[in-house]
Protein backbone atom coordinates (compact mmCIF):
# COMPACT_ATOMS: atom_id res chain seq x y z
CA UNK A 1 0.00 0.00 0.00
CA UNK A 2 2.90 2.36 0.62
CA UNK A 3 4.13 2.18 -2.91
CA UNK A 4 1.26 2.39 -3.88
CA UNK A 5 0.79 6.29 -2.57
CA UNK A 6 4.33 6.47 -3.56
CA UNK A 7 3.48 5.75 -7.41
CA UNK A 8 0.37 7.78 -7.37
CA UNK A 9 1.88 10.14 -5.87
CA UNK A 10 4.80 10.54 -8.10
CA UNK A 11 2.24 10.23 -11.23
CA UNK A 12 0.39 13.02 -9.78
CA UNK A 13 3.74 15.39 -9.10
CA UNK A 14 4.46 14.54 -12.97
CA UNK A 15 1.24 15.45 -13.94
CA UNK A 16 1.09 19.09 -11.99
CA UNK A 17 4.74 19.51 -13.66
CA UNK A 18 3.87 18.57 -17.08
CA UNK A 19 1.85 21.61 -18.20
CA UNK A 20 4.81 24.10 -16.93
CA UNK A 21 7.19 21.71 -18.64
CA UNK A 22 5.55 21.97 -22.05
CA UNK A 23 4.87 25.47 -21.21
CA UNK A 24 8.41 25.85 -20.55
CA UNK A 25 9.11 24.33 -24.21
CA UNK A 26 6.73 25.89 -26.28
CA UNK A 27 7.81 27.03 -29.90
CA UNK A 28 8.43 30.14 -30.47
CA UNK A 29 7.15 32.04 -33.61
CA UNK A 30 8.62 34.14 -35.06
CA UNK A 31 7.09 36.10 -37.97
CA UNK A 32 10.04 36.62 -41.10
CA UNK A 33 8.99 39.25 -43.57
CA UNK A 34 11.22 39.43 -46.66
CA UNK A 35 11.14 40.00 -50.20
CA UNK A 36 10.20 36.85 -52.41
CA UNK A 37 9.17 38.52 -55.26
CA UNK A 38 9.71 40.86 -57.81
CA UNK A 39 13.59 42.56 -58.17
CA UNK A 40 14.19 42.73 -54.72
CA UNK A 41 13.87 39.30 -54.22
CA UNK A 42 16.97 37.86 -55.57
CA UNK A 43 19.46 39.65 -54.43
CA UNK A 44 18.62 40.41 -51.13
CA UNK A 45 14.95 38.82 -49.89
CA UNK A 46 16.36 35.21 -50.92
CA UNK A 47 19.86 35.18 -49.64
CA UNK A 48 17.89 36.96 -45.91
CA UNK A 49 15.36 34.11 -45.89
CA UNK A 50 17.94 31.31 -47.02
CA UNK A 51 19.81 32.83 -43.69
CA UNK A 52 17.02 32.69 -41.39
CA UNK A 53 16.14 28.95 -42.40
CA UNK A 54 19.86 28.13 -41.91
CA UNK A 55 19.72 29.46 -38.28
CA UNK A 56 16.40 28.00 -37.41
CA UNK A 57 17.04 25.00 -38.22
CA UNK A 58 20.87 25.15 -36.67
CA UNK A 59 19.76 26.58 -33.57
CA UNK A 60 16.56 24.39 -33.50
CA UNK A 61 19.41 21.49 -33.88
CA UNK A 62 22.11 23.27 -31.33
CA UNK A 63 24.71 23.20 -34.10
CA UNK A 64 25.29 27.06 -33.48
CA UNK A 65 28.58 27.74 -32.24
CA UNK A 66 29.17 29.69 -28.89
CA UNK A 67 27.91 31.65 -27.51
CA UNK A 68 24.69 30.30 -29.53
CA UNK A 69 25.15 26.49 -28.09
CA UNK A 70 22.12 26.35 -26.73
CA UNK A 71 18.70 24.68 -28.47
CA UNK A 72 16.43 27.52 -30.45
CA UNK A 73 15.71 30.25 -27.62
CA UNK A 74 16.43 29.18 -24.00
CA UNK A 75 15.54 25.77 -24.98
CA UNK A 76 12.53 26.24 -27.00
CA UNK A 77 12.41 25.53 -30.79
CA UNK A 78 11.82 28.30 -33.29
CA UNK A 79 9.00 28.31 -35.39
CA UNK A 80 8.70 30.67 -38.34
CA UNK A 81 5.73 32.27 -40.56
CA UNK A 82 7.09 33.97 -43.86
CA UNK A 83 5.59 36.78 -45.32
CA UNK A 84 6.73 37.97 -48.51
CA UNK A 85 7.20 42.05 -48.30
CA UNK A 86 6.56 42.87 -51.86
CA UNK A 87 3.47 44.85 -52.48
CA UNK A 88 2.39 48.34 -50.77
CA UNK A 89 3.04 49.82 -47.47
CA UNK A 90 -0.85 49.33 -47.05
CA UNK A 91 -0.90 45.71 -47.73
CA UNK A 92 2.55 45.05 -45.36
CA UNK A 93 0.69 46.60 -42.32
CA UNK A 94 -2.09 44.78 -43.16
CA UNK A 95 0.24 41.07 -43.41
CA UNK A 96 2.11 42.68 -39.86
CA UNK A 97 -1.56 42.58 -38.78
CA UNK A 98 -2.15 39.49 -39.94
CA UNK A 99 1.00 38.17 -38.29
CA UNK A 100 0.12 39.45 -34.75
CA UNK A 101 -3.58 38.75 -34.47
CA UNK A 102 -4.35 36.07 -37.01
CA UNK A 103 -1.00 33.81 -36.50
CA UNK A 104 -0.29 34.56 -33.14
CA UNK A 105 3.47 34.96 -33.53
CA UNK A 106 5.67 35.85 -30.75
CA UNK A 107 7.85 38.53 -32.49
CA UNK A 108 8.61 39.74 -35.93
CA UNK A 109 11.90 40.03 -37.35
CA UNK A 110 12.31 41.20 -41.51
CA UNK A 111 11.91 44.06 -43.74
CA UNK A 112 14.08 45.33 -45.87
CA UNK A 113 12.40 48.87 -47.48
CA UNK A 114 12.57 51.90 -45.56
CA UNK A 115 9.09 52.59 -46.59
CA UNK A 116 7.74 49.64 -45.07
CA UNK A 117 10.04 50.30 -42.22
CA UNK A 118 8.36 53.79 -41.86
CA UNK A 119 5.12 52.32 -42.20
CA UNK A 120 5.16 49.22 -39.18
CA UNK A 121 6.87 50.86 -36.92
CA UNK A 122 4.06 52.62 -35.25
CA UNK A 123 2.24 49.46 -35.62
CA UNK A 124 4.38 47.56 -33.87
CA UNK A 125 4.12 49.76 -30.99
CA UNK A 126 0.12 50.18 -30.91
CA UNK A 127 0.34 45.83 -31.25
CA UNK A 128 3.11 45.62 -28.51
CA UNK A 129 4.64 43.52 -30.84
CA UNK A 130 8.43 42.68 -30.09
CA UNK A 131 9.85 43.64 -33.69
CA UNK A 132 13.17 43.43 -35.17
CA UNK A 133 13.69 45.11 -38.71
CA UNK A 134 16.81 43.61 -39.81
CA UNK A 135 17.67 45.95 -42.28
CA UNK A 136 15.94 49.08 -43.98
CA UNK A 137 18.57 51.67 -43.50
CA UNK A 138 16.89 55.14 -43.04
CA UNK A 139 17.95 56.49 -39.73
CA UNK A 140 14.67 58.00 -38.98
CA UNK A 141 12.86 55.36 -37.63
CA UNK A 142 14.64 56.08 -34.31
CA UNK A 143 15.47 59.71 -34.67
CA UNK A 144 12.02 60.74 -35.16
CA UNK A 145 10.31 58.81 -32.70
CA UNK A 146 10.95 56.75 -29.61
CA UNK A 147 9.42 53.12 -29.27
CA UNK A 148 9.11 50.54 -26.67
CA UNK A 149 8.65 47.03 -27.96
CA UNK A 150 10.80 48.30 -31.77
CA UNK A 151 14.22 47.33 -32.17
CA UNK A 152 16.89 47.58 -35.38
CA UNK A 153 19.92 45.00 -35.10
CA UNK A 154 21.56 46.52 -38.40
CA UNK A 155 23.13 49.94 -38.72
CA UNK A 156 21.53 52.78 -40.59
CA UNK A 157 22.28 54.19 -43.73
CA UNK A 158 24.56 57.08 -42.08
CA UNK A 159 27.66 54.81 -41.62
CA UNK A 160 27.14 53.43 -45.71
CA UNK A 161 27.61 57.39 -46.07
CA UNK A 162 30.28 58.87 -43.82
CA UNK A 163 32.00 55.46 -44.41
CA UNK A 164 31.99 56.47 -48.14
CA UNK A 165 33.21 60.16 -47.97
CA UNK A 166 35.94 59.08 -45.48
CA UNK A 167 36.96 56.48 -47.68
CA UNK A 168 36.85 57.98 -51.14
CA UNK A 169 38.71 61.53 -49.87
CA UNK A 170 41.49 59.00 -48.74
CA UNK A 171 41.56 57.71 -52.28
CA UNK A 172 41.04 60.93 -54.00
CA UNK A 173 42.38 63.55 -51.54
CA UNK A 174 42.21 66.25 -54.44
CA UNK A 175 38.69 65.25 -55.81
CA UNK A 176 37.11 68.64 -56.48
CA UNK A 177 33.21 67.00 -57.73
CA UNK A 178 30.85 64.76 -56.90
CA UNK A 179 27.27 63.19 -58.40
CA UNK A 180 25.07 60.69 -57.49
CA UNK A 181 22.05 58.23 -58.44
CA UNK A 182 19.50 57.21 -55.65
CA UNK A 183 16.33 55.79 -55.44
CA UNK A 184 13.63 58.99 -54.50
CA UNK A 185 12.16 57.56 -51.59
CA UNK A 186 13.37 57.68 -47.73
CA UNK A 187 16.21 55.80 -48.11
CA UNK A 188 17.92 57.38 -51.57
CA UNK A 189 17.14 60.25 -50.22
CA UNK A 190 18.82 59.93 -46.93
CA UNK A 191 21.67 57.94 -48.37
CA UNK A 192 22.68 60.78 -50.87
CA UNK A 193 21.87 63.99 -48.09
CA UNK A 194 24.06 62.47 -45.93
CA UNK A 195 26.92 61.41 -48.14
CA UNK A 196 26.99 64.81 -49.85
CA UNK A 197 26.89 66.33 -46.21
CA UNK A 198 29.61 64.37 -45.22
CA UNK A 199 31.63 65.01 -48.49
CA UNK A 200 30.88 68.72 -47.22
CA UNK A 201 32.60 68.94 -44.25
CA UNK A 202 35.78 66.64 -45.58
CA UNK A 203 35.99 68.71 -48.54
CA UNK A 204 34.40 71.98 -47.98
CA UNK A 205 34.41 73.35 -51.54
CA UNK A 206 33.37 70.36 -53.14
CA UNK A 207 31.11 70.79 -56.10
CA UNK A 208 28.44 68.91 -56.68
CA UNK A 209 27.45 67.86 -60.65
CA UNK A 210 24.14 65.92 -60.54
CA UNK A 211 21.85 64.20 -58.23
CA UNK A 212 19.97 61.77 -60.51
CA UNK A 213 16.54 60.39 -58.45
CA UNK A 214 14.70 58.25 -60.43
CA UNK A 215 11.57 56.27 -58.93
CA UNK A 216 12.20 52.91 -56.70
CA UNK A 217 12.98 49.87 -58.78
CA UNK A 218 12.72 51.94 -62.48
CA UNK A 219 14.44 49.35 -64.29
CA UNK A 220 15.86 52.11 -67.03
CA UNK A 221 18.17 54.65 -66.82
CA UNK A 222 19.91 55.32 -69.74
CA UNK A 223 18.76 58.80 -69.03
CA UNK A 224 20.17 59.21 -66.20
CA UNK A 225 23.62 57.19 -67.20
CA UNK A 226 23.54 60.00 -69.69
CA UNK A 227 23.29 62.92 -67.42
CA UNK A 228 26.26 61.54 -65.11
CA UNK A 229 28.05 60.81 -67.78
CA UNK A 230 27.89 64.48 -69.20
CA UNK A 231 28.80 65.48 -65.63
CA UNK A 232 32.48 64.26 -65.57
CA UNK A 233 32.17 63.65 -61.31
CA UNK A 234 35.37 62.82 -59.76
CA UNK A 235 33.29 60.61 -58.08
CA UNK A 236 29.65 58.90 -58.88
CA UNK A 237 27.80 57.92 -55.16
CA UNK A 238 24.39 55.14 -55.56
CA UNK A 239 22.85 53.27 -52.92
CA UNK A 240 21.24 51.46 -55.12
CA UNK A 241 20.41 48.20 -54.38
CA UNK A 242 18.75 44.55 -55.60
CA UNK A 243 17.16 45.26 -59.29
CA UNK A 244 17.63 48.35 -59.37
CA UNK A 245 21.90 48.32 -58.83
CA UNK A 246 22.04 45.05 -61.08
CA UNK A 247 19.87 47.03 -63.79
CA UNK A 248 22.39 50.41 -63.44
CA UNK A 249 25.56 48.18 -63.88
CA UNK A 250 23.89 46.29 -66.67
CA UNK A 251 23.39 49.03 -68.85
CA UNK A 252 25.98 51.45 -67.45
CA UNK A 253 28.55 49.20 -68.13
CA UNK A 254 28.58 49.29 -72.29
CA UNK A 255 28.24 52.93 -72.32
CA UNK A 256 31.38 53.57 -69.64
CA UNK A 257 29.86 54.26 -66.20
CA UNK A 258 32.47 54.45 -63.61
CA UNK A 259 35.50 54.15 -65.84
CA UNK A 260 36.18 57.88 -65.92
CA UNK A 261 34.48 58.74 -62.62
CA UNK A 262 35.40 56.76 -59.37
CA UNK A 263 32.00 54.65 -58.63
CA UNK A 264 30.89 54.19 -55.40
CA UNK A 265 28.54 51.70 -54.73
CA UNK A 266 27.91 51.58 -51.06
CA UNK A 267 25.27 48.80 -51.11
CA UNK A 268 27.28 47.37 -54.00
CA UNK A 269 28.02 43.56 -52.00
CA UNK A 270 25.40 41.91 -53.33
CA UNK A 271 26.67 42.08 -56.48
CA UNK A 272 29.91 41.09 -56.89
CA UNK A 273 30.11 37.73 -57.36
CA UNK A 274 27.12 37.77 -60.44
CA UNK A 275 28.19 41.00 -62.47
CA UNK A 276 31.83 40.27 -61.69
CA UNK A 277 32.50 41.55 -65.20
CA UNK A 278 30.40 44.77 -65.56
CA UNK A 279 31.89 46.32 -62.55
CA UNK A 280 35.16 48.05 -63.46
CA UNK A 281 37.89 47.58 -61.54
CA UNK A 282 38.75 50.31 -58.78
CA UNK A 283 34.65 50.46 -58.15
CA UNK A 284 34.19 51.22 -54.20
CA UNK A 285 32.10 48.81 -52.59
CA UNK A 286 29.99 48.27 -49.66
CA UNK A 287 28.68 45.91 -47.78
CA UNK A 288 26.42 47.62 -44.94
CA UNK A 289 28.58 47.02 -42.37
CA UNK A 290 31.55 44.44 -41.99
CA UNK A 291 29.49 41.70 -44.10
CA UNK A 292 30.74 39.37 -46.75
CA UNK A 293 34.37 39.95 -47.86
CA UNK A 294 34.76 42.32 -44.87
CA UNK A 295 33.61 39.57 -42.20
CA UNK A 296 35.83 39.18 -39.40
CA UNK A 297 37.94 36.12 -38.83
CA UNK A 298 36.03 33.93 -36.17
CA UNK A 299 34.55 30.59 -35.55
CA UNK A 300 31.07 32.29 -35.45
CA UNK A 301 31.90 33.64 -39.42
CA UNK A 302 33.47 30.65 -40.68
CA UNK A 303 31.03 28.62 -38.97
CA UNK A 304 27.85 30.92 -41.30
CA UNK A 305 29.86 31.01 -44.12
CA UNK A 306 30.61 27.57 -44.51
CA UNK A 307 27.26 26.44 -43.63
CA UNK A 308 25.71 28.93 -46.10
CA UNK A 309 27.78 27.91 -49.17
CA UNK A 310 27.38 24.55 -48.06
CA UNK A 311 23.41 24.36 -48.29
CA UNK A 312 22.94 27.31 -50.91
CA UNK A 313 26.15 26.90 -52.92
CA UNK A 314 26.97 30.85 -52.87
CA UNK A 315 28.53 32.82 -50.31
CA UNK A 316 26.28 34.79 -48.11
CA UNK A 317 26.15 38.17 -49.01
CA UNK A 318 24.76 40.90 -46.31
CA UNK A 319 20.99 40.78 -46.58
CA UNK A 320 22.23 36.70 -45.31
CA UNK A 321 25.04 38.52 -42.50
CA UNK A 322 22.15 40.94 -41.03
CA UNK A 323 19.66 38.35 -41.19
CA UNK A 324 21.52 36.26 -39.19
CA UNK A 325 22.88 38.86 -36.80
CA UNK A 326 18.99 39.61 -35.78
CA UNK A 327 18.39 36.34 -35.16
CA UNK A 328 21.13 35.92 -32.97
CA UNK A 329 20.92 39.21 -31.30
CA UNK A 330 16.98 38.55 -30.37
CA UNK A 331 18.50 35.10 -28.80
CA UNK A 332 20.64 36.22 -27.02
CA UNK A 333 18.42 38.95 -25.52
CA UNK A 334 15.91 36.26 -24.92
CA UNK A 335 18.61 33.98 -23.00
CA UNK A 336 19.35 37.11 -20.96
CA UNK A 337 15.66 37.81 -20.05
CA UNK A 338 14.99 34.62 -19.05
CA UNK A 339 17.81 33.80 -17.10
CA UNK A 340 17.11 37.12 -15.15
CA UNK A 341 13.18 35.53 -15.13
CA UNK A 342 14.88 32.80 -12.86
CA UNK A 343 14.57 30.67 -16.09
CA UNK A 344 10.67 30.84 -16.99
CA UNK A 345 9.96 31.70 -20.62
CA UNK A 346 10.03 35.58 -20.91
CA UNK A 347 7.41 38.16 -21.94
CA UNK A 348 8.23 40.33 -24.47
CA UNK A 349 8.89 42.94 -22.58
CA UNK A 350 11.20 41.37 -20.99
CA UNK A 351 13.30 40.73 -23.98
CA UNK A 352 12.74 44.18 -25.40
CA UNK A 353 14.58 45.40 -21.88
CA UNK A 354 17.56 42.88 -22.07
CA UNK A 355 17.97 44.03 -25.81
CA UNK A 356 18.08 47.58 -24.72
CA UNK A 357 21.58 48.35 -24.58
CA UNK A 358 22.72 44.98 -25.68
CA UNK A 359 26.08 44.03 -26.75
CA UNK A 360 26.42 40.85 -28.55
CA UNK A 361 28.23 38.90 -31.49
CA UNK A 362 27.14 38.36 -34.44
CA UNK A 363 29.15 36.45 -37.80
CA UNK A 364 30.20 39.90 -38.77
CA UNK A 365 31.22 41.07 -35.17
CA UNK A 366 30.25 43.00 -32.48
CA UNK A 367 27.20 44.56 -32.37
CA UNK A 368 26.35 47.55 -30.22
CA UNK A 369 22.87 48.41 -29.34
CA UNK A 370 24.27 52.08 -28.61
CA UNK A 371 22.04 54.53 -30.08
CA UNK A 372 18.23 55.44 -30.59
CA UNK A 373 17.58 55.36 -26.75
CA UNK A 374 19.38 51.34 -26.56
CA UNK A 375 16.72 50.13 -29.65
CA UNK A 376 19.63 51.20 -32.93
CA UNK A 377 22.94 49.00 -33.63
CA UNK A 378 25.62 50.35 -34.50
CA UNK A 379 29.00 48.93 -36.04
CA UNK A 380 32.63 49.50 -37.47
CA UNK A 381 32.19 49.25 -41.45
CA UNK A 382 35.05 48.74 -44.14
CA UNK A 383 35.06 49.88 -47.92
CA UNK A 384 37.82 48.37 -50.45
CA UNK A 385 37.48 48.49 -54.43
CA UNK A 386 36.79 45.71 -56.86
CA UNK A 387 39.43 44.15 -58.79
CA UNK A 388 39.30 40.59 -60.86
CA UNK A 389 42.37 38.16 -60.57
CA UNK A 390 42.41 35.04 -62.76
CA UNK A 391 38.36 35.78 -63.57
CA UNK A 392 37.65 35.94 -59.59
CA UNK A 393 36.45 39.07 -58.07
CA UNK A 394 38.66 40.35 -54.76
CA UNK A 395 38.61 43.24 -52.96
CA UNK A 396 41.55 45.26 -52.17
CA UNK A 397 42.82 48.48 -50.39
CA UNK A 398 40.68 48.22 -47.42
CA UNK A 399 39.74 50.35 -44.68
CA UNK A 400 38.00 49.54 -41.66
CA UNK A 401 36.30 52.55 -40.00
CA UNK A 402 35.54 52.33 -35.97
CA UNK A 403 31.73 52.12 -34.79
CA UNK A 404 31.79 55.38 -33.38
CA UNK A 405 33.75 57.19 -35.95
CA UNK A 406 31.01 56.40 -38.88
CA UNK A 407 27.80 56.83 -36.44
CA UNK A 408 26.27 59.57 -34.32
CA UNK A 409 26.68 59.57 -30.68
CA UNK A 410 23.21 58.48 -28.87
CA UNK A 411 20.45 61.25 -28.79
CA UNK A 412 21.40 63.10 -31.80
CA UNK A 413 20.37 63.38 -35.00
CA UNK A 414 22.39 62.24 -37.71
CA UNK A 415 22.13 65.22 -40.06
CA UNK A 416 23.05 67.91 -36.69
CA UNK A 417 26.14 64.88 -36.27
CA UNK A 418 27.99 65.58 -39.90
CA UNK A 419 26.89 69.70 -40.16
CA UNK A 420 28.78 69.37 -36.90
CA UNK A 421 31.88 68.11 -38.00
CA UNK A 422 31.13 64.29 -36.44
CA UNK A 423 31.97 66.07 -33.12
CA UNK A 424 31.01 63.72 -30.17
Amino acid sequence: MHGLKKVVGAVLVAAALAPAMALAQAPVKIGMVMFLSGPAAAPFGVPAKNAADLLVKSLNAGQVPEPYGTRGYGGAPLETVIVDEAGSTTTQVTEFRNLVQRDKVDLVIGYISSGNCLAVAPVAEELKTLTDFFDCGTPRIFEDASHKYLFRTSPTATMDSVGAAMYVHQLRPHLKSIAGINQNYAWGQDSWGDFVAAMKQIVPNVEIKTSQMPRLFAGQYNAEISTLLAAHADVIHSSFFDGDLEALLLQGAPRGLFKHSLGVLTAGEPAIYKLAAQIPDGTVIGARGPFGPYAPDSVLNHWFTKSFEAQYHVPPNYAAYQMAQAILGVKAAWEKAQADNGGRRPTQEQVGTALTHLTFVGPGGVVRMAIGAGHQAIMDTAYGQTKVVNGKMTIVNVRTYAADQVNPPDGMKAADWIRNGFKK
